[in-house]
């Protein structure tokens, strides 16, 4: 729990605060060609609250927590502690996998609330000193913009993305061998199928509950 969460923390906060400056930026350029700009508190609310937040925070955590995992697991199989622990009866999933996905099932959620939070803060920065939006008219109509439907779409895809990243990365860690080389090769391919699979579900979810199923 401390590495999924208390560690990731500080990436997380440079990630959000800057993605969300970026993002505001950009869009408060456009907008205000059109006299549109207070638009712009809008526009963040949805995109943090429905993709950014729980996005950017599962590529970060399976950057740092997702790897780590893979890694420290994979370490175990090939020095033969896994094959130790079920020689002494004990299952290696309840004693080493269980506690690894209920930390992420907690953290996750947890760093993408803080990530939103982060990210339309970044956005009023940019509102007030660039594109001349005061930060109680913006925070006002970022609250206006908040819908509940967004608040438990963004959890659920935290919840999965939670379960997906931990899943991979200790099922590739458990079947790793041969060596050190075996360890890079499940960490890597953990990592890149973490990423592939939070982007194909995130994408599902957002189809199911914005495309007109749910």
């Amino acid at each position: 729990m401390y590495i999924s969460g208390v560690k990731s923390m500080p990436v997380c906060t440079v990630v959000a605060l800057f993605g969300g400056m970026i993002l505001a930026l950009h869009s408060g350029v456009q907008f205000i060609k059109y006299g549109q700009q207070d638009f712009v508190p809008v526009l963040m609310i949805n995109i943090m609250n429905k993709e950014m937040g729980s996005f950017l925070t599962a590529i970060i955590i399976t950057a740092f927590s997702g790897a780590a995992m893979a890694a420290e697991l994979g370490t175990m199989k090939v020095s033969e502690e896994i094959d130790a622990l079920e020689m002494m009866s004990i299952n290696p999933v309840s004693y080493l996998v269980m506690p690894r996905v209920v930390s992420m099932l907690l953290m996750l959620p947890a760093l993408s609330v803080y990530t939103i939070v982060l990210g339309v803060s970044g956005g009023a920065i940019v509102s007030y000193f660039q594109l001349g939006i005061t930060t109680e008219a913006y925070y006002r109509m970022v609250f206006e913009s908040i819908w509940i439907k967004d608040i438990y779409v963004g959890l659920l895809k935290s919840v999965v993305f939670a379960l997906i990243i931990s899943s991979i990365s200790c099922a590739n860690g458990l079947k790793a061998g041969g060596g050190a080389l075996g360890v890079g090769q499940a960490t890597r391919v953990s990592v890149v199928s973490s990423y592939l699979m939070v982007l194909i579900v995130g994408y599902i979810i957002t189809a199911l509950f914005y495309g007109g199923f749910v």
